[in-house]
């Protein structure tokens, strides 16, 4: 047990390692690091803002040598209590110092971050390179880092075609719970660099997706492509769930769209709330500015600016795709193919402003993180195949039916949305929002101007506990239907969910890597 004297003489030598202003004690700094999108508990004993590896690995040493749990934070971007401590006295180490874009190699083609780093600063370090990486990020990317991307995994800027982020990833450093440094891929050969990610047994696999559980990632290399710079854009409106997810099924099995997402009405309404004639000026801004040409830029400028946002209306769900290829004929070729399986489907097109707006402004204000009127907001998601994504929503459905009249008592709503990831998954995530106070980081997330418009709802925790319930029983049911998931956390039954073989090699690594329990203990469940 940790004693009080035991906490100075750590955090002194803590600060010897990473400076006294790093070492942050305050309550309001302890609070706001610990908690997340949903989640406000225990607050951390203290947090900690290492800028190098080498830093890193001294702070991880020291704190467990004293017992001390350590946990990793990226953006704070997640909502499954990934990085929420479980226990009293828990140190978190802030990755925000350690930003820096350590290459990028246009011979070898792989760019290397600190994982503190933003998909945000990434792009726009790559931006006039004409190289991206081939997944680039998620729509949080302006806080969501590279190391917290490949802790939670997670998908959405080039998922269509080329899969969520741990498929982009070649090599990672990881400092583990012994403050030792391990590097995987072709870096962990003797003369190595992080060209390529197999080497022997996948290890660098191992370190993604553990919501923080098994290391600390200090570096990521990520492989480099040329930018596809044909682009087209659509949308698309259906009268029926079933239509509009089995003509997102076909246009990911056909690999047809970069990115390919969609909204149920309900969730479509919410949009249409929440945002703003003047953000809809700036986000138009920003599409004038990629459009290539001054001429082509007024031009479609002024035809988003004539739709407005009264094609919507009418609008039940909506799908939406970017098209990017290496040729201007290929992009017009994947977007007559995608017209014609949306006639199939009895589908009809619509205006495309939301991808056209969405492209030319990938990593916007986080707004979205709460309601349009100030009310909480969480999601629950399932990665299915898209044999399974009607039944799944069917199901979906069927619970929030059963929970009907209370969710209108306490009106609490629910939407969806949908995205597709490159041939042979599906995303399915419903939304939920009700009234109820915000938390710290809400006010720290959300652009200060649009905070101050919002409500401001009394703590509801019979809303927030029905909630928590409903959205645990589709957790459930998705599990139940062979569905997995993204950011596990703390929050997702993963060692109910997984074949016992699995999970005793998962647990044999856990005990090989952290041997005390003391790097993020509860993440995964171990």
């Amino acid at each position: 047990m940790n004693t009080k004297s035991d906490a100075s003489i750590v955090l002194e030598t803590l600060a010897t390692i990473v400076g006294q202003e790093y070492v942050l004690t305050d309550a309001d700094s302890c609070s706001l690091y610990a908690q997340d999108v949903f989640t406000k508990d225990k607050p951390a004993l203290a947090v900690v803002q290492p800028s190098s590896t080498l830093e890193l690995s001294e702070v991880v040493k020291t704190a467990t040598a004293h017992k001390y749990i350590t946990i990793p934070r990226g953006g704070g971007m997640s909502y499954t209590s990934g990085y929420v401590p479980q226990q009293d006295n828990s140190i978190i180490i802030d990755m925000s110092r350690m930003s820096k874009i350590v290459e990028i190699n246009e011979q070898d083609m792989y760019v290397t971050v600190e994982c503190g780093c933003s998909w945000k600063s990434l792009y726009e370090a790559l931006k006039d390179t004409g190289l991206r990486t081939p997944c680039w990020g998620t729509l949080s990317g302006i806080y969501a880092t590279i190391g917290g991307g490949l802790s939670q995994n997670g998908m959405f800027w080039g998922s269509g075609q080329f899969g969520a982020i741990a498929d982009s990833v070649i090599s990672v450093e990881v400092v583990l719970a012994d403050g030792s440094i391990l590097e995987t891929g072709s870096a962990a050969q003797i003369n190595g660099t992080p060209f390529f990610r197999h080497f022997g047994p996948d290890l660098t696999g191992v370190f993604i997706g553990d919501t923080g559980s098994l290391g600390f990632k200090a570096r990521a290399t990520l492989r480099l492509m040329p930018e596809l710079t044909a682009r087209e854009y659509i949308s698309m409106d259906f009268k029926t769930s079933d239509d509009a997810l089995n003509t997102m099924s076909e246009i990911s099995r056909r690999g047809l769209a970069m990115e390919c997402f969609g909204f149920d009405p309900f969730l479509q309404a919410q949009r249409k709330q929440r945002e703003s004639l003047a953000s809809d000026a700036k986000a138009l801004v920003g599409f004038m500015k990629s459009a290539g040409s001054i001429g082509q830029a007024i031009k479609q400028g002024s035809k988003i600016a004539f739709a407005g946002r009264g094609f919507m209306d009418d609008v039940d769900f909506s799908i939406h795709a970017f098209i990017e290829e290496r040729s201007a004929h290929g992009a017009k070729q994947c977007l007559e193919d995608i017209r014609a399986i949306v006639k199939k489907n009895k589908g009809k097109e619509i205006e495309n402003t939301i991808p056209k707006i969405l492209r030319a402004n990938p990593f916007g204000p986080v707004n979205n993180m709460v309601g349009p009127n100030g009310e909480r907001w969480v999601p629950v998601h399932g990665q299915f195949p898209h044999s399974k994504v009607i039944p799944a929503f069917n199901a979906t459905e069927a619970i929030f039916n059963s929970h009907r009249d209370v969710m209108e008592r306490m009106q609490i709503g629910v939407g969806y949305l949908f995205a597709v990831i490159s041939t042979n998954a599906f995303v399915i995530e419903p939304v939920f929002f009700w009234q109820d106070c915000l938390n710290e980081l809400h006010e720290k997330s959300v652009e200060s101007g649009h905070f101050s418009k919002l409500k401001k709802f009394d703590e509801n925790l019979e809303a927030r506990e029905t909630v928590t319930k409903i959205k645990n029983e589709v957790a459930a049911k998705f599990s139940e239907m062979g569905g997995v998931h993204f950011q596990i956390g703390k929050n997702y039954a993963y060692k109910d969910g997984i074949k016992p073989p699995a999970l005793e090699l998962i647990e044999r690594i856990k005990e090989c890597v952290d041997p005390n329990r003391l790097v993020n203990p509860g993440s995964l469940g171990l």
